[in-house]
């Protein structure tokens, strides 16, 4: 077993999910006390830095015209799509990745033209509960990858005169205009032009289910509750699911009627202790404690061969979206990132 100080939560964020070797354990050890946490260093496996989602799934692949509604597929079927009749009960295993792209012909609420366009049951309302459902006042700018008719549609909706018929859009540029937001109410109204993107297999938690989440808990203050994280959960959810997380959860479990937030992540694969803010003054504090290097994070890990001891160093260019681009050789502006292995 070897033991290292480690931020790994900075290369588990944005669908960085496994170890080059075969990691069965990760599990993180802190002080319950967050006033009492020491310095702490961002640090990153090189092995684990390349790894991530596939861009595919942020892609929009097809666009096409179904009723009032213009349609953006991630495939060129929907009928390609095994059957995924609802949201509850939580399924055993997840599906296959599948995001829809929509766009707004006709204005009217958002949960009729998701169940239109899709040809899904009004039960996916548990899509938008999910957090799965996202707007922007303008379409986004297609792929390299999009076709001919693709383009065609974007141009169509996008035009210039188009645009500026649009009162919800008056003062904002384009780039501002396409801006994505969750939606929130099933009832949320959307205008002709509106673009939505919608998760219909979110990735799912099923351990959620599971947990004696009470039994989980260390400490309980006014400002903070550290819980003992378990493996194969999200600590705030994902981008597609921020219902079944351990903040979701843990706030029952503790009879608490506003809900806990989240200060630090670390990976779903991984259990260990992790502090959840009660309001969002301590949101500030703990995030500026991880700004001084004040917070200290040790992991236990289960290698496949021996680690050799000392300080692991690499550089990362200081871009927020995968593939997270790594360099042994210093580079003037990425970040500086040491494993420290004790």
């Amino acid at each position: 077993m070897k033991m290292g100080s480690a931020g790994l939560v900075s290369i588990f964020r944005n669908g960085c999910r496994s170890l080059s070797a075969p990691v069965s354990l990760l599990r993180m050890l802190t002080s319950i006390d967050a006033s009492s946490l020491h310095k702490h260093k961002k640090s990153i496996r090189k092995s684990t830095a390349l790894s991530c989602l596939s861009s595919s799934k942020r892609h929009l692949s097809c666009l096409s015209s179904k009723g009032d509604v213009a349609l953006i597929a991630t495939t060129t079927s929907v009928n390609g799509y095994p059957e995924y009749h609802r949201l509850l009960p939580c399924p055993s295993q997840n599906g296959p990745p599948r995001v829809e792209h929509l766009v707004v012909s006709e204005g009217g609420h958002v949960l009729e033209y998701i169940c239109k366009a899709l040809d899904l049951p009004p039960l996916f309302v548990n899509l938008i509960h999910f957090g799965a459902v996202y707007y922007a006042l303008v379409c986004p700018q297609p792929p390299p990858s999009a076709t001919p008719e693709q383009i065609r549609i974007f141009k169509e909706v996008t035009a210039p005169s188009v645009l500026s018929k649009r009162a919800s859009i008056k003062g904002k540029t384009v780039r501002e205009a396409q801006k994505t937001f969750r939606i929130t109410h099933v009832d949320q109204f959307v205008e002709a032009g509106t673009y939505l993107r919608v998760h219909v297999h979110p990735k799912r938690f099923p351990r959620c289910y599971e947990i004696d989440w009470k039994s989980r808990i260390i400490a309980v203050t006014d400002s903070y509750v550290v819980l003992d994280k378990p493996a194969g959960t999200s600590v705030g959810g994902t981008t597609d699911n921020i219902e079944e997380s351990c903040a979701t959860f843990a706030t029952p479990a503790l009879g608490f009627s506003t809900p806990l937030m989240t200060t630090h992540q670390i990976d779903n694969c991984t259990e260990g202790c992790v502090v959840l803010a009660r309001t969002k003054e301590y949101c500030s504090v703990f995030h500026g404690k991880i700004r001084e290097k004040k917070v200290k994070k040790l992991y236990l890990a289960l290698t496949a061969a021996p680690v050799p001891i000392g300080i692991i160093t690499h550089y990362m260019r200081p871009v927020n979206i995968a593939p997270r681009l790594v360099s042994e050789d210093f580079i003037k502006g990425w970040y500086l990132c040491q494993l420290e292995v004790m």
